[in-house]
């Protein structure tokens, strides 16, 4: 974990990732019932940690919470989203997705083209997040790994094949 001054003085967390292999990213997360520090402290720590350059999405059990929590920094919109659900999701795109716990690894997946999720925020109220593009595949890709899931499990084919070839090299 490293802190360090935050852009207005108080300290920022960056906390380290769990990697393919870890447990903790295929278990489902528990849905957030209590609203009390700890939640606030771990909110502030996945937007801590999403601004880190090249980072759109992080979930919760990708640093070792196992709350239903995740944050975005997409195009210029940082936020949050507890005890998320997907709500609506139309159209397609195709493009390259990447996880930060498979560093390295990046394969074309489908997705739907707009997506809306909905979830609380710390005051628990709801909170509307939709998107399109880039958002919204962040957005369906967080809260897959808040099920237990990740980006590789739908890949089928010579996709499927080609990133096995790279996890095979990964773990070498």
């Amino acid at each position: 974990m490293s802190t360090g001054p935050g852009r207005d003085g108080p300290a920022v967390t960056v906390r380290p990732l769990r990697l393919l292999g870890d447990p903790v990213l295929r278990t489902p997360c528990d849905r957030v019932l209590r609203f009390d520090a700890a939640l606030a402290r771990l909110v502030q720590d996945l937007l801590d940690t999403v601004q880190v350059p090249g980072r759109a999405g992080l979930a919760a059990n990708q640093i070792g919470s196992s709350l239903a929590v995740f944050s975005y920094h997409v195009d210029g919109q940082l936020g949050y989203l507890i005890n998320p659900s997907i709500t609506e999701a139309s159209g397609s795109q195709d493009g390259p997705e990447a996880c930060l716990s498979i560093p390295g690894v990046t394969a074309s997946r489908p997705r739907a083209a707009h997506a809306v999720v909905t979830g609380v925020d710390l005051g628990q109220q709801p909170v509307v997040v939709a998107g399109t593009g880039e958002l919204a595949r962040c957005l369906q890709h967080e809260t897959g790994h808040l099920r237990g899931e990740l980006y590789i499990d739908q890949l089928t084919g010579a996709e499927r094949r080609a990133v096995l070839r790279q996890l095979q090299a990964w773990s070498s």
